[in-house]
């Protein structure tokens, strides 16, 4: 881009912005920022990109900075804003993928921080295949309440106790000023903690850097640490796919299994396979699942938070345990150069730690996720194990149209116990945009159903979610899934230990229904949200926009 007398014209834009003839002669590491000041999540990143840029020019390159977009799921959370959350995974990867192949950069540095900025920098990341690695900006600090540690999910649960009668607006009002404190990623094992456990142990992001807090004074230098390293990556041409390979995938699977982590986890370890090259089946969570303990007491479903993980031993741990339970394939490669397998060894435990158990100890022998299919989830859907006992559930369905139309009934004390939920045209392309059910989820364990009720969507669920609740059912109601024919009343039938999602009703009407059915109109005909709509993959695909050539 800058070599050579004919790229003179490239050299006069940059040195007229700076640059000299030293700084354009050495190797440009593109530093793909996703800050934002709209979210907590990645209101940091700007600062922290000026550690990584440090580290880069004193290992001998030149950083240049971009940015990209991002949406928060949990302030758009319950509107139509948050049907843009996952369409911006898409965006993300295409961003920072448009820039780095328009400035030919050597290498990148991708950062993150809020749910859909994690793995859409890492998709990119794949798609370009060039020495690079991805920084997480690392997890806000708990809140203080009265004496007790609160995360954002202590609010969503609240406002369902506000509604029910059972807390004031003012006991309201005085827990939302103290349950976000200062900017980093929401505490618990919700999405974006989960996934960034997940990609530190594939190894795309440096192993000890993710679970650093984002106020943490050491997270600058962990990201100065990061820029040095993207030139030893650049030096040794380590590239994404070598790291990610169907081992390291299944390495984060696990990791999101033994961890307690989101559903989420499996929408996008889907789409990043899909964009690798690599095959990778929804049934393949459950049966890694299946054989990976539950070891992480975290939020949601657990006691602890993000710090706590940090200061138990970190993601290091987590995968000393995996291989201690014979599940990590020891031999994938990290953005270091070194194995998975060496980290797992020289992990280090804080004596008398809680946060992570002991193999021979766990919270579940299995971990916390499922796949059910059956003549209500065709393709399949996703269940949360972690933080519930019950193995199944039937019941009547009460059904809506709308995450809307759900919230309000709860609101109102419309949902009793024993009711199965079923809240469509929210998947990838009915929304568009497969917005999460936190809000409804939340207010039910707020009003004191959440043992009591299940709920299935073809929506998704965020990372903060527990309950019996089954997420991603596909085909969605408006590519003409089962969900779509539910009515007021049928009985459905969860059950986990036979993986199936079953709706009681004579083949020959749920035929007869499907033949009737016609989806409702598109609630966008242009602009992003109708390119997307009409281009989404099932879920149970990632929920992806890649070409189908075939």
């Amino acid at each position: 881009m800058f070599d050579g007398p004919e790229r003179a014209f490239a050299r006069a834009y940059m040195k007229g912005i700076g640059f000299d003839d030293d700084e354009l002669r050495r190797p440009t590491v593109g530093i793909a920022n996703t800050w934002i000041e709209a979210m907590p999540c990645n209101y940091h990143l700007r600062g922290l990109a000026e550690h990584v840029k440090e580290g880069v020019r004193e290992a001998g390159g030149t950083p240049m900075e971009f940015n990209s977009i991002a949406i928060s799921d949990g302030i758009t959370m319950g509107t139509e804003g948050m049907k843009t959350s996952l369409i911006s995974r898409e965006v993300i990867a295409d961003s920072i993928e448009l820039t780095v192949r328009g400035y030919q950069f050597d290498a990148v540095i991708a950062l993150s921080g809020c749910d859909k900025t994690i793995p859409g920098c890492v998709m990119a990341l794949s798609r370009l295949d060039i020495p690079s690695l991805m920084l997480y900006g690392g997890s806000i600090l708990p809140g203080k309440w009265r004496g007790e540690e609160v995360t954002i999910q202590d609010v969503f649960e609240a406002i369902g106790a506000h509604s029910a009668g059972n807390m004031s607006i003012e006991d309201l009002t005085e827990l939302e000023g103290c349950a976000s404190p200062g900017p980093g990623a929401c505490g618990g094992q919700f999405t974006a903690n989960t996934m960034a456990c997940a990609f530190e142990v594939m190894g795309i992001t440096p192993m000890g850097s993710g679970m650093v807090p984002a106020v943490d004074g050491a997270k600058g230098q962990v990201a100065r640490e990061a820029g040095r390293l993207v030139m030893e990556v650049l030096e040794k041409d380590i590239r994404p796919s070598q790291i990610i390979t169907r081992e390291s995938i299944e390495n984060a699977i696990a990791t999101i299994a033994m961890s307690g982590g989101s559903t989420n986890g499996v929408l996008h370890l889907l789409a990043l396979a899909r964009e690798s090259g690599i095959d990778l089946d929804i049934e393949d969570f459950d049966r890694i699942s299946e054989r990976t303990p539950l070891l992480g007491d975290l939020k949601p479903g657990g006691k602890y938070v993000a710090k706590d993980l940090y200061e138990a031993g970190g993601i290091e741990l987590l995968a000393h345990r995996l291989d201690e339970a014979g599940l990590l394939h020891r031999d994938a490669i990290t953005v270091t150069g070194k194995t998975i397998g060496e980290y797992a060894d020289s992990a280090t435990e804080t004596p008398g730690q809680e946060v992570v158990l002991p193999v021979s100890d766990p919270l579940k022998p299995n971990g916390g996720l499922a796949i059910l299919r059956g003549n209500l989830a065709p393709e399949g859907c996703v269940v949360k194990l972690a933080g519930h006992e019950r193995s199944g559930q039937t019941g009547p369905a009460r059904v809506f149209e709308s995450e809307e139309a759900a919230f309000a009934a709860v609101k109102e004390s419309g949902i009793k116990a024993g009711d199965i939920v079923v809240i469509r045209n929210e998947g990838p392309s009915g929304g568009p945009g497969m917005r999460e059910m936190l809000q409804v989820t939340a207010a039910l364990v707020g009003e004191g159903l959440g043992e009591d009720v299940a709920l299935l969507t073809d929506g998704r669920f965020s990372g903060a979610t527990h309950g019996l609740m089954a997420g991603h059912v596909a085909p969605e109601a408006v590519r003409g899934g089962p969900i779509a024919i539910v009515q007021e009343g049928d009985e459905i039938s969860f059950d986990i230990p036979n993986r199936t999602l079953t709706l009681n009703v004579p083949e020959e009407e749920i035929a007869r229904r499907l033949e009737a059915y016609e989806p409702p109109e598109p609630s966008y005909t242009s602009g992003v949200m109708a390119k997307y709509a009409s281009s989404v993959s099932s879920a149970a695909q990632g929920a992806v926009t890649t070409p189908q050539w075939d």
